[in-house]
């Protein structure tokens, strides 16, 4: 009998519940409706869709009409995301009216000429130079830097039109020196490429396993040949600035005793026999790069946009932030963050996210996180 009470009270608790909605939800269509009128004013008087102080205080005297402390934060919860969905339904209607302002971004047929000029950070012979020659071809003019630096500096001056940099390794993360070139830079990511990575035991002729005393490579190299290292804690291990340069002193040292770890280009590059392939431990590690221009292009059919964010440092505001992807549809694919220099504790966020600056839905989220965010830049669209 209890039970049948039980659930008898709670059917009719469901009904009061479904009543009750059916009026949100009417209630909600009418607010809708007339912001979207509001819209309509904004595009004709060409005011901002985002009123922080209106809002601000519009939540304050919405708070103080719960009769708890918890309702209160619920009611202003809830009315931040109202507020949020008639603001992205104002964008959308800016856009559809034309006053949205276009991305300054050129869409080009082709990044190459006969007058390109690629510039990529280390030696010949290194991972970087591969996935220069695998995106651009074997007749691209070229040159390399010493530095990620001198890289983006290349371009930035004008010696290079394009540069090639390592963003992030499966296995070891993110390159973040090159995140934060990139929020320090005015430079822009226009393609990607991926090359797997292989490392290789080599050495000059006659050089065996047995000879070996010391090895020098890059110390992620080293890191990720962890476990096959292991095997031989007589090696010295050396840290190098590159793979290739490693391979290049082991080379010029021309010394049975000394081996480098790097790929199977630099190998070639500077005449040395693989004494063993594949010593890294990770089989699908590779590694991703960026290919990097000074100028504010995309190539048609780009499918991946990235972003520089900075956001107020406050409760909820990364939440509301992404927001914006989440009601135009767009997958978002990654998301860092680096720390802001001279602010403790506040970061700026790297994001990735599926869509070209042609479409609408990309122009509505885009003008979204511009009018609501502290700061936000393009990286780049490819």
């Amino acid at each position: 009998m209890a039970d049948g009470t039980t659930d008898s009270n709670l059917l009719a608790y469901r009904k009061q519940l479904d009543e009750i909605d059916d009026r949100i939800v009417s209630l909600f269509e009418q607010r809708m409706a007339i912001s979207e009128e509001v819209a309509k004013d904004k595009i004709r008087t060409g005011k901002r869709v985002l009123d922080r102080k209106r809002e601000s205080e519009k939540l304050e005297t919405l708070g103080a009409k719960a009769r708890t402390e918890f309702n209160k934060k619920g009611i202003q919860e809830l009315y931040r995301q109202i507020m949020a969905l008639s603001r992205k339904r104002q964008y959308q209607m800016m856009d559809d009216a034309g006053v949205l302002h276009n991305t300054p971004f050129l869409e080009v047929d082709s990044l190459v000429n006969d007058r390109t000029i690629v510039a990529y950070q280390g030696a010949e012979g290194s991972y970087s130079q591969a996935a220069m020659l695998r995106f651009f071809g074997d007749s691209i003019r070229n040159f390399h830097v010493e530095t990620f630096r001198d890289a983006m500096t290349a371009i930035d001056e004008g010696a290079a039109d394009y540069a090639v940099l390592p963003i992030e390794n499966s296995t070891a993360g993110i390159v973040s020196e090159n995140y934060d070139l990139l929020s320090e830079f005015e430079n822009y990511i226009v393609g990607e490429q991926i090359i797997p990575i292989r490392h290789c035991l080599m050495g000059c002729e006659g050089t065996t396993k047995e000879t070996i005393r010391t090895v020098y490579s890059h110390a992620q190299s080293l890191m990720q040949s962890e476990r096959y290292l292991a095997k031989y804690p007589s090696w010295e291990q050396i840290s190098m600035a590159n793979n290739a340069f490693a391979a290049q002193k082991v080379a010029r040292d021309h010394d049975i005793t000394k081996a480098a770890i790097a790929s199977e280009y630099a190998a070639k590059a500077y005449g040395l026999q693989i004494i063993e392939r594949g010593i890294n431990q990770a089989s699908s590690n590779s590694t991703r790069f960026i290919i990097v221009s000074n100028r504010k292009i995309f190539r048609k059919g780009a499918g991946k946009i990235s972003l520089i964010l900075e956001i107020e440092h406050e409760s909820g505001s990364l939440y509301r932030t992404l927001s914006h992807f989440i009601y135009n549809d767009l997958n978002m694919t990654k998301i860092e963050s680096r720390p802001i220099e001279d602010r403790n504790w506040e970061y700026r966020f790297f994001i990735d996210f599926e869509g070209n600056l042609n479409d609408p839905s990309v122009r509505n989220a885009l003008r979204g996180l511009r009018e609501e965010t502290r700061h936000m830049t393009i990286l780049g669209n490819y």
